[in-house]
């Protein structure tokens, strides 16, 4: 009978706890946040490019960091380079292959911050149906009221990930074989 009754305490006890992770909704309306990229082009420059269709939320705990969680899914049709042709190839099976694959999304798996106050982020990384395990450098770059009444918080992250790790065919020789992704996420807390 006693452990009945501590259980209904403890799970009491829980309930009235307020929890203090706060939540974010990813602020990609107004372009405060966004996926962009950069290749190399057959080794002689830098070819960039963004995904505009993307959406998501994250939660950070300042108490317990690394409690931190984010998710995000990504419209791969959204690519833009700049050059419609470029952006058609880019869509087709050579590359992401949206008709087949509509989605890329990242869920986070771990965060740990640093001494520094720089993060690494874990976590696992879906594109073209295929999953892997991805680490994102991570910048804290500030959080606060905002002029309409609302609080935000924001992160930027840097990773480098290897096109046939993701099945992605078409080779661009071996100076093109892996692209840089820069992340910018502000968050509006909820």
């Amino acid at each position: 009978m006693n452990r009945y009754f501590t259980s209904v305490f403890i799970a009491a006890l829980i309930m009235t706890t307020p929890l203090s992770a706060e939540e974010y909704v990813i602020d990609n309306k107004g372009a405060h946040a966004f996926i962009q990229f950069r290749i190399k082009h057959l080794g002689y420059s830098w070819l960039f490019g963004r995904f505009n269709a993307f959406s998501g939320h994250f939660s950070y705990d300042e108490k317990n960091p690394s409690a931190a969680r984010i998710a995000v899914d990504i419209n791969p049709a959204s690519i833009d380079s700049n050059h419609a042709e470029r952006d058609k190839h880019l869509r087709s099976e050579e590359f992401l292959h949206v008709d087949k694959y509509p989605t890329a999304k990242f869920v986070s798996t771990a965060y740990q911050e640093k001494a520094d106050g720089s993060a690494v982020l874990k976590g696992d990384f879906t594109l073209r149906g295929v999953t892997k395990p991805v680490a994102i450098a991570v910048e804290k770059i500030g959080h606060g009221k905002d002029p309409w009444g609302g609080y935000r918080r924001g992160f930027f992250g840097t990773t480098e990930i290897a096109l046939k790790d993701f099945g992605i065919p078409f080779d661009l020789g071996p100076a093109s074989r892996t692209v840089q992704l820069e992340l910018s996420v502000e968050g509006i807390r909820q």
